[in-house]
């Protein structure tokens, strides 16, 4: 298990919904929460392992009880509403709290409008921007009522550079950035924090590897980005709150200085998605 460079939170007793835990950027995110204490509710469609999709939801449960935490599998279309609020429901039933939400799960299809037909940019828009606002519709009223809590939409900086060659893809990501941004403003009075975070660089996934986007000496590991989640939990609310993050913004604030360690090869040159690092988008002032 990968060992974070900074003093974790402790989230003992919190329970964290994690969307698209079954592998990959969501699966490393749910261990490293229910390594620093919080139980998991995975919320994902696959209950299978297949061969360009490895590991499931029950998979993911597995590992995380390994840990000595408490999980929870729950098959979720997240292009279903109704299975989205059951999921919700099925989670406050079993934990009676839900503090954190990550809306992690995704739907790439990097190609220009002339090559994005209806049903993929359909798939984009309701796996990405869709389902991410379904399902902080369903969890964020348990965090009003308790003031508390953390909604984290993983997505970029409205950085409009990318759009080129992405646009319909962008159009869904974006939305769920201006989601993050929204729903920080809507919660300003709480102690409820909401904000977006994206990798920098090319992360190794199930997404590069079947796309084909670069290759092992192109990308940072996951743990990157579950390091900056236990950043986002434990930082300073002001630092956070309605900000469209990158990685780096969260481990320059953490004081980490040694990206290199999150290279999947020693001397790699990552491949660089968004920005040129410390790109921020906040519409409001606290």
């Amino acid at each position: 298990m990968h060992k974070s460079p900074f003093e974790v939170p402790d989230l003992s007793g919190q329970v964290a919904v994690i969307t698209g835990a079954s592998r990959g950027i969501g699966k490393n995110i749910a261990l490293a929460l229910a390594s620093a204490g919080a139980d998991i509710v995975i919320a994902a469609k696959s209950e299978k392992s297949r061969e360009l999709l490895p590991g499931n939801i029950h998979d993911t449960a597995t590992e995380v009880e390994a840990l000595g935490r408490q999980a929870l599998a729950v098959k979720t279309n997240v292009r279903n509403a109704d299975e989205i609020e059951a999921m919700v429901a099925a989670a406050m039933e079993r934990f009676g709290r839900i503090d954190i939400l990550v809306n992690n799960a995704g739907a790439l299809h990097w190609k220009g409008v002339a090559e994005t037909p209806p049903k993929r940019f359909d798939l984009m828009m309701e796996v990405n921007a869709r389902a991410a606002h379904f399902t902080s519709h369903f969890v964020l009223p348990h965090m009003m009522d308790r003031g508390s809590g953390c909604i984290v939409q993983m997505s970029p900086p409205l950085d409009l550079s990318m759009l080129p060659g992405k646009t319909g893809y962008c159009m869904s990501k974006f939305g769920m950035s201006l989601l993050a941004m929204g729903i920080a403003g809507e919660v300003v009075d709480s102690e409820i924090r909401s904000c977006a975070l994206w990798p920098a660089t090319a992360i190794e996934s199930q997404a590069t590897i079947n796309h084909g986007l670069g290759g092992p000496a192109q990308w940072r590991r996951a743990d990157i980005l579950s390091d900056s989640m236990l950043g986002i939990l434990q930082l300073p609310r002001e630092q956070i709150h309605g900000r469209c993050l990158i990685d780096e913004d969260v481990m320059e604030m953490l004081g980490v200085k040694n990206l290199e360690q999150y290279n999947c090869v020693e001397g790699g040159q990552p491949l660089r998605i968004v920005g040129s690092g410390g790109v921020q988008s906040r519409l409001w002032q606290s």
